[in-house]
């Protein structure tokens, strides 16, 4: 099994929302895949910017979301709370996993993820403030439903405007912090995740220690195994009790994703029309995508991502235990590192300004309007006075082995 072909399944799974690609190349059914691409959810957190053309490079913001509700905004019925085990509701629309996926120009080159912690700290797009970068859909929202509300936008359509601004909010303060323009999105939920992952079978990892923790519900013995489910989700999802916290969680995270891929590639789940069939069901409910990244372009680009082994890195951080006057404990970062280090990981070519552009909400008209290109000198927000400087120590994680993680 070559590496070029674990590096196309790694694309393709990343974070769900490339199951859809993976079902448009399985040869199920043409019916399958206009299903899929007929239920999709879509965002316009973009604007009005020209995706990414089939043979450019472009990169992703991959969005794992704490959500009690569908990708339209439905709630999820309490049965399947239960089976997510996700505990006590610690603020709705907070977002637990941000990965940068950038895949490069032609057929060469080797794709490249980079996690965002979700404790950072750093300022929040729209003047909202420094706050732990997880926060910043849920912000974005809030700040957007005063005038939404003026507008006379009450019930889903009120909803659906909101979270759209929060997309957007998150969406530029990525690009504030990294340098980078984002040139698609994709978001999906904990209840996405969980039935994704029982739809191809489970997912292979490795922990080096047994664990049991109670506020994420996992407990799992040591060793390599197979996860899927409500195990799954706690496997990604738990911090507490862990050396480094948030950071440990990121690495599980990176783990579980190459996990996916492998698992979608060796298990033959995605040529049983059954598990396809599941997996329809669940990208079309739980899938959110830019409104640019239709089926049929998604395929396309990621099937130039064949020339090496996806890696997983983080950014790097200072301190994990970072007094905020707001937000408790948070993640040190430093921006003028994370540029650096991002320019370094995705190639200078990645690195570029964003135009600014109107953005409309779904069936509600502009929320916000882009007026402020990403600035690319030196940012506002710096480290605090005698902090430690910021360092990455992590080897990358491929999806060429199993990794035990702590």
């Amino acid at each position: 099994m070559t590496t070029a072909r674990h590096a196309r399944y790694a694309l393709r799974t990343a974070v769900a929302l490339v199951s859809a690609a993976v079902l448009a190349t399985t040869g199920y059914s043409w019916a399958v895949y206009q299903e899929v691409s007929d239920g999709l959810v879509t965002s316009e957190a973009l604007g009005e910017q020209a995706p990414a053309g089939l043979d450019e490079e472009f990169t992703a913001l991959l969005v794992g979301i704490d959500s009690r509700t569908d990708a339209a905004g439905n709630p999820l019925p309490p049965e399947v709370l239960e089976q997510l085990r996700a505990g006590v509701d610690e603020g709705q629309f907070n977002t637990d996993t941000l990965i940068l996926l950038h895949v490069p120009a032609g057929t060469e080159g080797s794709a490249s993820a980079v996690s965002i912690p979700r404790d950072s700290f750093v300022e929040i797009a729209g003047d909202l403030g420094r706050h732990k970068i997880n926060a910043a859909y849920r912000r974005g929202m809030r700040a957007a439903e005063a005038e939404l509300v003026a507008r006379g936008l009450t019930g889903a359509a009120l909803e659906r405007a909101s979270r759209e601004a929060g997309r957007e909010t998150l969406v530029d303060t990525v690009e504030e912090l990294t340098g980078l323009r984002v040139d698609h999105f994709a978001e999906i939920n904990l209840a996405g995740f969980v039935e994704i992952t029982d739809a191809i079978g489970g997912v292979p990892v490795c922990l080096n220690n047994a664990v049991s923790e109670p506020r994420s519900g996992i407990d799992l013995p040591a060793g390599t195994q197979v996860i899927s489910g409500g195990d799954a989700l706690a496997f990604v999802r738990q911090r507490r009790d862990l050396p480094d916290g948030d950071l440990d969680r990121v690495t599980r995270q990176q783990a579980f994703l190459a996990g996916l891929a492998r698992s979608a590639l060796g298990s033959g789940a995605l040529a049983d029309p059954a598990r396809v069939e599941r997996l329809v069901g669940a990208v079309t409910r739980y899938v959110v995508l830019d409104r640019g990244w239709d089926l049929d372009r998604l395929v396309a680009q990621l099937r130039r991502a064949s020339g090496g082994d996806i890696a997983f890195r983080t950014i790097p951080t200072g301190r994990p235990d970072l007094r905020t006057p707001v937000d408790g404990v948070a993640v040190e970062v430093d921006p003028d590192a994370v540029r650096a280090f991002v320019a370094e990981a995705f190639g200078e070519g990645g690195v570029r300004e964003r135009p600014a552009a109107p953005s409309t909400a779904a069936a509600a008209g502009p929320t916000t309007v882009r007026t402020t290109p990403v600035p690319l000198g030196p940012a506002a927000t710096t480290t605090t006075a005698g902090a430690t400087p910021p360092t990455t120590t992590q080897r990358p994680i491929t999806a060429a082995t199993v990794p035990c993680v702590d």
